[in-house]
């Protein structure tokens, strides 16, 4: 997928959206975005991200039982050369770990209540294999998961090639318990191009796309707990390898598996 250009204006919006009600045509067009925040992941092959933007998370599990170890080194986390970054699962013996991997953020460096956040990317694959590209409440530290909020903007289970989920957890609602809907190719697969993954993120819902298609609304009153989504929130990117929501990988996961993103941008709508 080509680079998009750095402005959505109310016209694009309402030429591209495919929506299911008037109103919801009328919200979306409404909008007039300018860019807020970007990494176009340009530079040299083996160049770590930039850490004006990006810091690691070091180490394994996070909760969710998997198997990696997220280190901070150039063979997991890395540019490609070609205007991508690359996170890189690898099957090797690490710091009491079968894998490595990646995990980044922008925590303390961009965080932003509402707006559009979107990235173009393209998949790895196999049993086992657990990209996303999320948003994690930036009050975590004082407030704990899931009371800050989490929107995953895309979660994909490597060994289903021609699915992604989007979701949100909060209070009451997290875990396997998390508001959440799947978005599917009929004859395509993630892993075998850059797809165009995107929130919308108002004060009274977030709407998700794949490629500029609509596939989900979220609204304020659909939450069966506290609506957690008023606050400044941080990105994360990260490929994991096994874990409660994919299971383990099998002798026909291949290695090493790479997630290229071509971009990440931020917008704010300008009134």
């Amino acid at each position: 997928m080509k680079k998009h250009t750095l402005l959505y204006t109310s016209l694009l919006f309402a030429a591209l959206f495919l929506v299911s009600s008037c109103t919801e045509s009328e919200e979306l067009a409404e909008k007039n975005y300018q860019l807020a925040w970007q990494d176009e992941f340009d530079g040299p092959a083996g160049q770590l991200p930039d850490e004006k933007n990006w810091s690691f998370d070091i180490g394994t599990d996070w909760g969710n039982q998997q198997l990696e170890y997220d280190t901070d080194r150039a063979e997991n986390v890395s540019l490609d050369g070609n205007g991508n970054l690359a996170i890189i699962a690898r099957r090797e013996s690490f710091a009491g770990s079968a894998f490595t991997s990646g995990r980044i953020k922008t925590k303390g460096l961009f965080e932003q209540t509402y707006g559009r956040f979107e990235a173009s990317i393209k998949m790895p694959w196999g049993p086992g294999i657990w990209p996303a590209f999320w948003l994690l409440g930036s009050d975590i530290d004082e407030v704990g998961w899931p009371q800050c909020g989490e929107i995953d903007i895309m979660e994909y289970r490597g060994q289903e090639t021609n699915l992604i989920h989007g979701s949100i957890h909060g209070p009451n609602y997290s875990g396997g318990e998390a508001i959440t809907k799947s978005y599917g190719l009929a004859d395509n697969r993630f892993d075998k191009d850059f797809f165009l993954y995107a929130i919308e993120w108002t004060e009274d819902y977030i709407d998700f796309f794949v490629n500029e298609e609509h596939y989900q609304r979220i609204s304020r009153e659909d939450a069966p707990g506290e609506w957690v989504y008023d606050h400044p929130f941080y990105i994360i990117l990260n490929v994991a390898v096994g874990g409660n929501y994919v299971g383990f990988p099998t002798d026909q996961t291949p290695f090493p598996q790479t997630m290229l993103v071509d971009y990440v941008r931020v917008y704010k709508e300008a009134n």
